[in-house]
């Protein structure tokens, strides 16, 4: 047993990942030996939310208090610089494992209600590992209580092109809209994408570029790549309405964070009536990361 609980190695054709329990968090993705996400050392605890499943929200709850149906709430702060509550509330929970095969696993979740999210949502994360596809994640949450419950959902993966630095990497994100952050990461007003440096027609070089924000405006389906001209490149597509992309400076800019998510930062205060789930309703996130030749 390590930090991360359970440890299961999945394998099809040229590929190979490893996930956990502890978050049903994706450690590692290898194609052809080549990584396609920073990995996660089993023994290590990493603080940058490696690979994580980001419920019942992803991002940030400002300042971690948010109203439902006229009654506040009040989160943890588990960011103390910005003082927000921060990707949810079972990134480092133990999942129960309810299926697996060679080449995939099941995690479920039952949420536990509690005094900051007094809710009952079974969530639930699941890899499946295909030859020629990838792997597909599919991240879900159903309200099991009788009340309607705010909810969202994300993962955090860091894509890389084998370990080769950001500022030699260039980024293809087809998003329009970009939402700005405060000094406090809190977000402020969407915007035209390029008012942060990301080029909306093509490649966009990673050298001086850095972000830490959500972007929207995306086709209905949509894909994020990260390429090299010397490695293998890797690809993200979803279709979700959002997307964060993060530059990975606390983890030295070798990988980029890509989150597709079902809502925007803040959504318990932005878009209160949009994350709601009505008893017994279900939310689900889907979304693929694969080999570029």
């Amino acid at each position: 047993m390590t930090v991360h609980g359970t440890v299961l190695t999945l394998r099809a054709g040229d590929y190979a990942a490893e996930v956990a329990q502890v978050g049903a968090t994706l450690l590692s993705l290898r194609h052809r030996g080549h990584h396609l996400v920073d990995p996660v050392t089993p023994g290590e605890l990493d603080d940058a939310w490696h690979g994580r499943t980001l419920v019942p929200w992803p991002n940030r709850v400002v300042d971690g208090r948010y109203e439902v149906g006229g009654t506040a709430y009040h989160l943890p702060v588990n960011e103390p610089e910005t003082g927000a509550a921060l990707h949810g509330l079972a990134a480092f929970q133990r999942w129960d494992l309810v299926d697996r095969s060679p080449t995939g696993a099941t995690w479920e979740l039952e949420l536990p209600a509690s005094y900051g999210y007094p809710f009952q949502v079974r969530c639930t994360t699941a890899y499946d590992l295909d030859a020629d596809g990838g792997l597909s994640i599919t991240v879900s949450g159903t309200n099991t209580g009788p009340e309607p419950a705010p909810f969202g959902a994300s993962i955090h993966p860091y894509l890389t092109c084998d370990g080769r630095p950001l500022d030699e990497c260039l980024v293809t994100l087809p998003a329009a809209s970009v939402l700005l952050t405060d000094e406090r990461s809190s977000p402020t007003e969407v915007v035209p994408a390029s008012q942060v440096g990301i080029e909306t027609t093509g490649p966009t070089p990673l050298r001086g570029v850095s972000v830490d924000h959500a972007f929207t405006g995306l086709p209905g389906t949509w894909a994020v790549e990260l390429t090299h001209p010397d490695s293998p490149g890797v690809r993200v597509d979803s279709d979700a309405p959002w997307v964060q992309l993060y530059t990975g400076e606390r983890i030295g800019r070798v990988a980029a964070g890509v989150e597709p998510m079902t809502c925007p930062p803040d959504a318990f205060n932005r878009d209160p009536d949009g994350v709601l789930l009505a008893s017994g309703a279900s939310r689900t996130l889907t979304m693929r990361i694969s080999a570029l030749p």
